[in-house]
């Protein structure tokens, strides 16, 4: 039975092949959804946590935005893009509060165990009226039994542990961090004979009178 690998040793494998654009059906589908989320928003500022590759960052640049890109992986930073990037927990990050006008992170928080952690931290660095665009795996993934794979540089298909969380969990968290969903969108491919949901895609906005005070700079 192949071994199951915790996010930072998958992606410091991974890294030395992974591509810097959507290189797979699921990616093209939440690009096309959060790209657009990203580009009807006015933002000073822009944050994409779990930068990776920095496959986000010329979308955020291109509305206008200064963008600083995080990743926990030092391996997928040096083969990333973008001027700006910095090692960084997403649980506590660099910044101070209200940095920022918008935080993208695409596909990280199946990564993440501690969601409502994670929310409160995103809140605490976006500027009061801030928005939040992220996506994650769709539930159906522990339901349907399906994994997170990739090949090495080598060719060996490895497997990826990942965080499962209900819809419900994700309300709960932006709820609890000051954020109101503004939208869901559940993108759907086509598996097997039918199409189902395989991404849940938020964006949500940070109520101007939030004041978390954890974690990060001051």
């Amino acid at each position: 039975m192949a071994t199951v690998l915790d996010p930072r040793s998958a992606y410091a494998l991974w890294a030395d092949t992974y591509e810097s654009s959507a290189h797979n059906p699921l990616m093209h589908a939440e690009e096309v959804v959060v790209a657009r989320l990203l580009q009807s928003i006015t933002a000073q500022r822009a944050l994409d946590v779990g930068t990776g590759s920095g496959r986000y960052v010329p979308i955020l640049a291109s509305t206008g935005a200064a963008v600083v890109g995080v990743d926990l992986s030092m391996q997928m930073l040096a083969r990333g893009r973008g001027p700006s990037r910095i090692c960084a927990d997403a649980y506590r990050l660099p910044f101070r509060r209200a940095t920022f006008q918008l935080v993208n992170a695409s596909l990280m928080v199946g990564d993440i165990g501690d969601l409502c952690a994670w929310a409160a931290e995103m809140s605490r660095v976006l500027t009061p009226a801030g928005h939040l665009v992220y996506s994650d795996f769709h539930p159906v993934w522990t339901q349907n039994g399906w994994q997170r794979t990739f090949r090495d540089a080598a060719g060996e298909l490895r497997t990826i542990a990942f965080e499962p969380h209900a819809i419900d969990d994700h309300l709960a968290a932006l709820g609890a961090a000051g954020l109101a969903v503004r939208a869901i969108r559940e993108p759907r491919l086509k598996i097997g004979k039918r199409e189902q949901p395989v991404l849940a895609i938020f964006h949500a906005a940070k109520d101007p009178s939030t004041r978390l005070g954890t974690g990060g700079a001051a």
